[in-house]
């Protein structure tokens, strides 16, 4: 603790700078092995040339749809980015008004330190403390004085040096990932409206088709409703992938419909969001973004449950039951069914 004379001389040394000429201061994998699958198929049937057009336009468009979702995502995503930025930034402001009026602040505290370096006309330091004290005490209770103000004042210069930085530094980083986010968001932007142009292309394509409808059999109409037999009776290996196929299973025959995601009608990717929500796991809106959520699995090690991936890029998805095959919504005029494991077949993800 300070000696009563200490805080004299300091109180002294700054009440004087008041009368005394300023001093310029510069400032969980799952180990479970899976049965044998069979090799890769497709549908037994796949009906006549009229069908064979309609689904390859179909799953065009469905790739179109799918890269139109993952566009939204991404503008999502860029969006939120923007947000968080936009409050950096408005934060960085307020760190920097504070740091202004800590300046101001400070700017007094560091005057009134540079004034008392002089002190009614003497020179504060150890020689002038020495030369006018009158006994060893008193230039022990100067100096500990001068020693005092020195540090207070390089704490004090330290912090407003500290706080004028650190405010201009998060002003500077909370602009730059701004504009980050705003050429993001509107690439993401400007990608959608490619993507929607597109995909009306392919609808008006479809549409004509749509329109020789009737030239289809009776045997092509049956194929596009066949939901691939009964519903299995599949055993997960958790409880929450057990939630997801039999949630998946329990919209057999449902429509395909663009863009939709339960409960009663479904794109690939909108089925599978939708079930594995019931089994309280929140996937990403499109496949291409659902193809790098949870773990990857090869082939071998598939167990219902998983997601399986089709083309490259990802724009098909289904859920894998078991004895190599799947549960999905196949493509436009389609109904939700299980089919087996088909071709451009590309990956698959656990998630449960």
């Amino acid at each position: 603790m300070q000696s009563h004379p200490v805080k004299r001389v300091v109180s002294g040394a700054l009440a004087a700078a008041s009368v005394i000429a300023v001093v310029t201061v510069a400032q969980p994998t799952a180990t479970a092995i899976a049965s044998p699958i069979p090799a890769l198929q497709t549908p037994p049937d796949s009906g006549s040339d009229a069908l064979a057009k309609y689904r390859d336009l179909a799953a065009q468009a469905e790739k179109a749809n799918e890269d139109l979702l993952k566009a939204q995502d991404d503008q999502s995503a860029r969006q939120k980015d923007l947000d968080k930025a936009d409050g950096d930034t408005a934060n960085a402001h307020n760190l920097a008004g504070e740091a202004a009026a800590n300046e101001k602040k400070y700017k007094v505290d560091v005057d009134r330190f540079a004034n008392a370096s002089f002190l009614s006309g003497v020179q504060m330091n150890k020689l002038s403390a020495l030369l006018a004290g009158t006994s060893t005490q008193e230039f022990l209770d100067r100096s500990s004085a001068l020693d005092q103000i020195a540090s207070e004042k390089a704490a004090a210069l330290e912090k407003l040096s500290g706080a004028v930085k650190q405010a201009q530094d998060a002003e500077k980083l909370a602009a730059d990932a701004a504009q980050r986010a705003t050429a993001a968001r509107d690439a993401a932007a400007k990608l959608t409206e490619d993507i929607k142009a597109k995909q009306k292309t392919l609808k008006d394509q479809i549409d004509e088709l749509k329109r020789t409808e009737p030239a289809l059999s009776q045997g092509d109409r049956k194929l596009q409703k066949d939901t691939g037999g009964d519903i299995p009776n599949v055993k997960a290996p958790g409880p929450q992938a057990q939630q997801a196929i039999d949630a998946a299973l329990g919209k057999l025959g449902k429509p395909y419909v663009w863009g939709a995601t339960g409960p009663d009608s479904f794109d690939c990717s909108g089925l599978m969001q939708w079930a594995y929500r019931q089994a309280g796991i929140s996937l990403p809106r499109s496949s291409r973004e659902q193809s790098t959520f949870g773990t990857a699995v090869s082939r071998s090690q598939l167990q219902p449950g998983d997601l399986v991936f089709y083309y490259s890029p990802v724009s098909h998805v289904g859920m894998y039951i078991g004895d190599g095959k799947m549960v999905h919504a196949p493509t436009s005029g389609d109904v939700v069914k299980i089919s087996p494991l088909q071709s451009q077949y590309v990956g698959a993800r656990r998630v449960s």
